[in-house]
């Protein structure tokens, strides 16, 4: 059972009920991220996430861990390139508690100046920790090859230090009353949960924010700009990423996408991990995949492997690239990865976790439900013939963003 509603002041919020589970995922999703930042914000949605956990008018930021531990709860939150979410599972006996927590960190931080300049040196060793993570570091930069550093997706989810280092009270509540504004805001349930009940929390809990209207958005760059980048770095491996023209989530295309990414490396079975892996021995990882916003994507492809084969392994991956456009994908090959994609939709339906988070990102871009059946009958309407047209006809393999990170990141061409 699904059901929506909205509340007087424009929040939405999307409820499925199921029979049977003795748990409820909820999460609060803002159309606000990384993005949406201008050069000076950049790293601000992800500092509010993180600040937001450090107190409000009635629970510090201790009180706020005690809280939530103590009820065996999972309290957490994330930053991606479009949105930030907050999320909690509970078990059924703990949903009113554990959405009064959720709520409050949400709707009533206070961001603490003590606790803010605690958080910085947060932040900062995360930005270290991403820093000594190379396979993080060469897809970040792919990102950024691929779109350009002057634009929303262009730019790190994390910032540079030197804003974080500056971010005030002030800056983060600019913020909030740019995006984080009750048309941006959507609630999901799902698991044990009416929506009779789930109703009256929201109604509760989030109806004594205001009506608001979020700000113009920037305009993004959404044209390819096809950069290379190279890192010198001091480590062991050497790590290659290449970024081709995608697709965004609401073109029609999306699937065949997802499809034609798992083809090229999406399992043990895909072509590049046989070829580049198997046959010739040239790293131990390699796989790719189809990284989509709302309105733009990309097909990336990252291998990690021995410095000394850098240009061995580009080089193998652009002829399995070629041959691949050249020669398209055969009947067998179609039906085995549109049944590894059958099976991923339906693990996601047996958790409450993942349901809740493509409930919640549907309705807050599409202003829909997410419909497993109707993705479902999607996937089976794919044909082999179809995918060909879009792999030799649409998909470009003369336009790629490339990013190196290793001892040495030069590639010889």
């Amino acid at each position: 059972m699904i059901d929506t509603f909205t509340l007087n002041n424009g929040i939405r919020a999307v409820v499925r009920q199921i029979d049977g589970v003795k748990s409820c995922s909820i999460g609060v999703f803002v159309k606000a991220g990384s993005s949406d930042e201008t050069n000076d914000e950049n790293g601000i949605s992800h500092f509010i996430e993180h600040t937001n956990f450090k107190g409000t008018n009635k629970r510090d930021t201790y009180k706020i861990s005690w809280d939530s531990d103590s009820l065996g709860i999972i309290l957490n939150a994330a930053t991606a390139k479009e949105f930030t979410y907050y999320y909690t599972k509970t078990i059924s006996e703990h949903v009113e508690k554990a959405f009064d927590i959720l709520a409050d960190l949400f709707i009533d931080s206070v961001y603490p100046p003590l606790e803010l300049d605690k958080e910085r040196g947060v932040v900062i060793e995360e930005i270290n920790m991403y820093e000594d993570t190379p396979d993080d570091v060469v897809t970040t930069e792919l990102i950024s090859a691929y779109y350009g550093t002057g634009d929303g997706f262009g730019r790190t989810i994390l910032g540079p230090k030197e804003n974080v280092k500056r971010f005030t009270r002030e800056d983060i509540f600019a913020y909030k009353a740019k995006y984080y504004t009750t048309d941006n805001i959507v609630l999901s349930f799902v698991g044990d949960i009416s929506p009779e009940k789930a109703r009256e929390l929201t109604e509760k809990y989030f109806s004594v924010l205001k009506p608001s209207k979020s700000a113009l958005r920037l305009v993004k760059n959404l044209t390819p700009v096809f950069d290379r980048t190279e890192r010198v770095k001091d480590i062991e491996q050497a790590h290659l990423a290449l970024g081709f023209k995608g697709v965004g989530q609401k073109d029609e295309p999306y699937n065949y996408f997802e499809v034609m990414a798992n083809i090229l490396g999406g399992g043990m079975s895909s072509r590049l991990f046989r070829k580049i892996r198997e046959e010739m021995g040239l790293c131990y990882t390699v796989y790719a995949y189809h990284l989509s916003y709302f309105d733009s994507g990309l097909v990336c492809v990252y291998a990690g492997l021995n410095g000394d084969k850098l240009n061995e392994a580009y080089s193998a991956v652009m002829k399995e690239i070629e041959l691949f456009k050249k020669s398209g994908v055969g009947e067998d090959e179609f039906n085995l990865v549109r049944e590894q994609l059958k099976s991923s939709l339906v693990f996601a339906e047996e958790s409450t976790t993942a349901q809740m988070t493509l409930f919640g990102r549907r309705m807050l871009f599409f202003n829909d439900v997410y419909d497993f059946g109707e993705k479902l009958n999607k996937i089976n309407a794919l044909s082999a013939d179809k995918l060909n047209d879009y792999v030799k006809n649409v998909f470009d393999i003369d336009k790629f963003s490339v990013s190196t990170v290793a001892k040495k990141p030069k590639i010889v061409t």
